[in-house]
């Protein structure tokens, strides 16, 4: 049983990883929305790394942002969020790899492998609470300013790419959670590799043949 939790786990941990990457390579993370507009000529969606338009014949044009520091606080820290997040998950992929019961990678010391796997859970669990609060974070501030009526700017809808994140995000937390409850640390049942060595069986029958031998000091009246 904890030997297809584990495969499970593993499965889910590498979907939201991959996830993450689609996530990031989304380019709908918001959407400039038509709510109030009567004529609609353009349309505009960006990423945490470029702002795109297109316009109603499907010509588009997009660029990269321009400066680091010149963009808003949760931009940089969402990005930052999401890059730590594929390098948790990165290592929780390895760490899961390597401590599955199934997987002949590190040798035979179950209870070493175990506590491997349980560090790779936690890697997927670091790595769901940082996407989830990548997105969160940057659809907080869309849905802030979408609300707000004395917002100047254009205001923007929650695009796909968040939602690609948050499914990303719950994946891992259960692929995480998975892991660090079928790995116990210390039970009656771990499989511990023994080594057994029959005994020379000329050893025991002339161990027997010297306990009979023995001479007794005791007298036949004795036992009575």
């Amino acid at each position: 049983m904890q030997e297809i939790i584990e495969v499970v786990a593993l499965f889910l941990g590498f979907s939201s990883w991959i996830l993450i990457l689609v996530s990031l390579q989304d380019q709908y993370w918001k959407e400039s929305t038509t709510e109030g507009s009567v004529i609609t000529t353009s349309t505009i969606y960006e990423n945490l790394w470029m702002s795109c338009a297109s316009d109603s014949t499907g010509i588009y044009n997009c660029r990269d942002f321009p400066s680091l520091f010149a963009l808003p606080g949760y931009i940089q820290a969402s990005r930052a969020l999401m890059i730590a997040a594929i390098v948790f998950g990165t290592f929780g992929l390895v760490a899961t790899l390597i401590g599955m019961q199934c997987s002949k990678i590190g040798g035979e010391n179950y209870i070493l492998k175990g506590r491997i796997a349980a560090i790779g859970g936690v890697f997927f669990l670091l790595q769901g609470i940082c996407t989830m609060i990548a997105v969160s974070w940057y659809a907080a501030n869309i849905t802030q300013e979408f609300f707000d009526q004395f917002y100047p700017g254009t205001k923007y809808e929650i695009g796909e790419g968040l939602y690609i994140g948050w499914c990303s995000a719950t994946l891992a937390l259960c692929g995480g959670s998975c892991l660090v409850c079928a790995c116990r640390f210390k039970s009656d049942n771990e499989k511990v590799p023994y080594h057994y060595q029959p005994t020379s069986r000329g050893h025991v029958l002339s161990t027997v043949a010297a306990s009979q031998s023995a001479p007794s000091h005791y007298g036949r009246n004795a036992y009575v």
